[in-house]
């Protein structure tokens, strides 16, 4: 039974009105005095980043990533401040704190690194320090030559006050600094004492924050398993994976596939919906309404009498064997990504079962699926306003918990964005209580604000407009934003060329050029992406009259794969994988930065890790039809590169080898040979025979 729970905030130990005076949405009114209890407490803490929504969603990272928060913190008058960020795994019963420091304009930042699945907590805390000030006043009238011993007096003030609050050794280096200070005549080392290290590191250990103003917020982080931010997936039908025409393919032929998929640097398998296909309305080749004898059907109507969303179809094998084949993906170092599909046939035993979950229309007939003009006849969706919601979003989240129990660590949920928001953040939040390591992949091809608002309640990966980018100014404005804006806290894109609904234009008319040039991208541009293949690496581009659609479509019929024809693009494919998975500075989107060049032609970005270990630059062209060039403008002093160094550049595609010098360099692609570069930038050569390697 589903039960309301309380949002969970940790304050410290100081009341949630601290801010009060600069917080508008205080009791939905903005405050016309001076909250008395606040006091004296000065200080101002505003404007926190990331805050998502006021603190309503947490931001995203994997195991090992940095979260960097900034503020503005400011007070009246002249002293100096201090602050900290304060963090702690909720499973941890002590905060942590790390320093934070003053960047510019009272702007200030401080980070911490998260090294736990699950959820974090992070909140601010700062105060106006009257020992720093005093250091900061003592050191100018020093400097001035006055007399200071009064000033020396004061802060042996402060350094008692803080013994107060100490103990054991640090207690007594405190004291006799006290006598030290107190000495007169002033001692020889009484302002060295006063300014010095020791002092300073004895005092921030034991802070005066008896008037420190605490945000008023705990903010959080959701830290999943760093495979939600590198992946490289492909699709494939398992009924399409029989090596005998006209034979439905089982799990155990995908077991066939297993070591080619591998070979090819895929770690994630995603499989299409692997139950029981309805019979009522089911859908013949090419979408037709009508299925023909012996016709599969849609993988997408889910139920028949032989089961349902817990249920295996029959011609793929049985539930033993599907686990088998998870097991055996894990000995290739893939995992099994399972299609979640909250839609039913007409004939899945919800229907008799729970018919208060659909929606009856006055004739008694049941509300099928419709996009106006499509007609999905053979699929009605379910009722999440039906008066028995609560059993429904019980069975529901079952359901993914019965295929978790299995071994399913990933999903790839279809149109979440035609079910509530309210559901997924729920069913996703309760199942990660368990399972924390679960990810989620949205395949939501809707409004912006649809598609971030679902990655905000729990949706680790999500689909993107990438497969419909295609100039140099869309892909840089589109990429910035995901990057660079406040989505990257929380949206991780996956990037795909094309799917199994989906055959872009440029597919359809840019030829193997327009495959390569879109992998390339994909693969680069995101650290997650994925093909639906064997499409894909065949370079299939024949779409149904009319519509960004395959012919002879794979989701309406069985196919028998020459997965090895001519033409086919596999030996780039398991390249470029091989590259992403040995070049760290790929295996995050969060570094991409774009580089001039004046050719509208040609998309040139790159990305380095932060250490300049690894230092990559991609150059793109966008046009599958003519050789294009330009001169490409290198962001040396960002990659640690003098302007007259020569500096070796290696295409990790066609191995060739290149010596450039200075901020512009010549690069030039004929689309009809490889319509990309991947280059290796290597910053100085180590000796000068170096020279003849590249010659």
């Amino acid at each position: 039974m589903i039960k309301d729970k309380p949002i969970k905030t940790e304050h410290f130990d100081i009341s949630s009105k601290q801010n009060a005076a600069h917080d508008p949405n205080l009791n939905g009114e903005f405050p016309m005095t001076f909250p008395l209890e606040q006091g004296p407490r000065r200080v101002v803490i505003e404007h926190v980043r990331p805050e998502i929504d006021g603190g309503r969603f947490s931001i995203r990272r994997v195991v090992g990533e940095t979260v960097v928060v900034s503020a503005d913190i400011y007070a009246d008058g002249h002293d100096l401040l201090s602050a900290e960020l304060r963090y702690r795994h909720v499973g941890d019963l002590e905060w942590q704190t790390t320093p934070m420091t003053m960047v510019q304009n009272d702007q200030w930042r401080g980070e911490f690194v998260v090294h736990q699945l699950g959820r974090y907590e992070y909140s601010l805390e700062s105060w106006v320090d009257h020992f720093k000030t005093w250091q900061r006043d003592l050191k100018k009238k020093d400097d001035a030559g006055q007399d200071l011993t009064v000033d020396l007096r004061v802060g042996g003030d402060l350094v008692e006050q803080a013994a107060k609050r100490a103990a054991g050794d640090d207690q007594k280096k405190l004291l006799s600094i006290v006598d030290e200070l107190r000495r007169t005549p002033i001692s020889d080392t009484a302002v060295p004492v006063a300014l010095g290290p020791n002092l300073t590191r004895l005092m921030e250990s034991h802070p005066d924050i008896r008037f420190a103003t605490r945000f008023d917020k705990t903010l959080a982080v959701w830290v999943d398993r760093p495979k939600s931010l590198f992946s490289t997936w492909y699709e494939r039908f398992p009924r399409s994976s029989s090596p005998r025409p006209g034979r439905h393919g089982t799990f155990r032929d995908m077991e066939r596939l297993l070591p080619e998929i591998a070979r090819l640097g895929f770690d994630v398998l995603y499989l299409p919906p692997i139950h029981p296909i309805g019979k009522t309305h089911r859908k013949g080749k090419n979408n037709s309404p009508a299925a023909g004898p012996g016709e599969p059907g849609s993988p997408w109507a889910i139920g028949s009498e032989e089961g349902g969303h817990t249920a295996i179809h029959p011609e793929l094998g049985t539930l033993q064997d599907f686990v088998h084949l998870i097991r055996k993906a894990g000995e290739h170092g893939i995992e099994i990504a399972m299609d979640i599909a909250f839609q039913c046939s007409p004939d899945h035993p919800y229907v008799k079962a729970h018919p208060q979950w659909f929606r009856w229309r006055p004739d008694g007939t049941v509300q099928y699926a419709e996009n106006p003009p499509k007609k999905y006849e053979d699929i009605i969706p379910l009722n999440f306003e039906t008066d028995d919601w609560k059993a429904l979003w019980e069975e529901l989240k079952n359901v993914m918990l019965f295929w978790v129990n299995q071994g399913i660590r990933i999903f790839r949920v279809d149109n979440p964005h035609t079910k509530p928001f309210g559901f997924w953040q729920w069913a996703i939040g309760e199942i990660r209580q368990e399972h924390p390591d679960v990810i989620f992949l949205a395949e939501a091809f809707t409004r912006p604000k649809v598609m971030y608002d679902l990655a905000k309640v729990g949706f680790a990966q999500s689909y993107t407009y990438f497969t419909w980018r295609n100039s140099k100014h869309e892909f840089i404005e589109y990429l910035t934003e995901l990057t660079q804006s406040e989505v990257r806290e929380y949206f991780k894109p996956n990037f795909w060329p094309n799917t199994p609904d989906i055959l872009p234009e440029h597919l359809q008319f840019g030829g193997r050029p327009a495959f390569l040039m879109r992998l390339v991208l994909a693969a680069t541009l995101s650290s997650n992406y994925g093909i639906y293949g064997p499409a894909f690496e065949l370079c299939l581009n024949v779409p149904r009259p009319g519509v960004e659609e395959y012919i002879d479509n794979e989701k309406y019929e069985i196919k028998h794969w020459d997965w090895d024809a001519p033409g086919n693009i596999k030996p780039v494919i398991a390249r470029v994988n091989r590259i992403r998975h040995e070049h760290p500075a790929l295996q995050t989107p969060w570094n991409l930065r774009f580089c001039d060049i004046e050719n509208e032609q040609l998309l040139c970005y790159g990305k380095a890790t932060t250490d300049r270990s690894d230092i990559l630059l991609m150059a793109v062209n966008l046009d599958p039809f003519h050789t294009q060039s330009g001169w490409v403008k290198v962001p040396l002093a960002e990659w640690g590169i003098a302007p007259d160094q020569p500096f070796t550049v290696h295409d990790l595609l066609s191995d060739a080898k290149y010596i450039w010098q200075g901020e512009y360099n010549y690069i030039q692609l004929d689309p009809q040979k490889i319509p990309a570069h991947i280059l290796r930038v290597h910053p100085r050569l180590k000796r000068e025979t170096d020279f003849d390697s590249f010659m």
